[in-house]
């Protein structure tokens, strides 16, 4: 039995993350979902696994290889989100931001990419944000490490794309709609983002051919200014 190319998704919770491993999991692959604590969506396989630990990022991700092979697409979809003036932000909120976001894509690309590449390639996508632009007041500690992702983006993009490894920044600027943000939101769900639909748009964004990568795009509501 042929086994099925391998999808990993890091931040594999409610919402974005859940939608990703159902979309690659219809489109033919198998879905790994990450999360610290190895909870997520019944039906899904989902490994316990904190990023941000390289060891722990080491032996679980040569793990998946070992037992799936080369991963097709991976996925870094963690985040950690502090809004605090900067006086109410202490330096463990600001590292634990660092940490969660840009130390956990920085272990995932070093723990993913190689193998990527060696296999002939596949699609290496960061989920950035709003703050991925523009620092909004107390937003220090988030912003700061959104900025790095994209910084750490770009650079995998001109080290590994010559060999195959497609690395995509995905800035979504708007609130995606989960249970959790219609209690945190007083927004109309329609002028929210749908999970389902970014997990299209990351889809098609695997199936590029090499002479038209995108590397850098922007997903929002109709409604939402910029």
């Amino acid at each position: 039995m042929t086994q099925k190319p391998l999808a990993i998704v890091a931040g594999a919770g409610s919402g974005l993350g859940s939608a990703l491993m159902e979309h690659f999991n219809s489109n033919g692959m198998h879905a790994v979902g990450l999360t610290r604590s190895g909870n997520g969506q019944s039906g899904l396989d989902i490994r316990a696994c904190d990023l941000s630990v390289e060891n722990t990022a080491h032996d679980v991700l040569s793990g998946l290889i070992t037992e799936f092979g080369p991963p097709h697409v991976v996925v870094h979809n963690a985040a950690h989100l502090v809004i605090a003036p900067l006086g109410k932000t202490s330096a463990e909120d600001y590292e634990t931001c660092w940490r969660n976001m840009a130390l956990s894509a920085f272990n995932l690309a070093q723990n993913t990419m190689q193998s990527m590449a060696n296999s002939g390639g596949g699609t290496f996508i960061v989920s950035g944000a709003t703050a991925s632009l523009r620092g909004g007041g107390k937003f220090s500690a988030f912003a700061s490490a959104k900025f790095a992702l994209r910084g750490l983006a770009q650079a995998l993009a001109r080290e590994l794309q010559p060999q195959g490894v497609h690395v995509v920044h995905a800035i979504l600027d708007g609130i995606i709609d989960t249970d959790k943000s219609r209690e945190l939101h007083s927004l109309d769900p329609s002028k929210m983002m749908k999970p389902e639909e970014i997990a299209e748009i990351y889809w098609q964004i695997t199936q590029q051919p090499p002479s038209v990568w995108t590397h850098e795009l922007d997903l929002r509501p109709q409604s939402e200014g910029f």
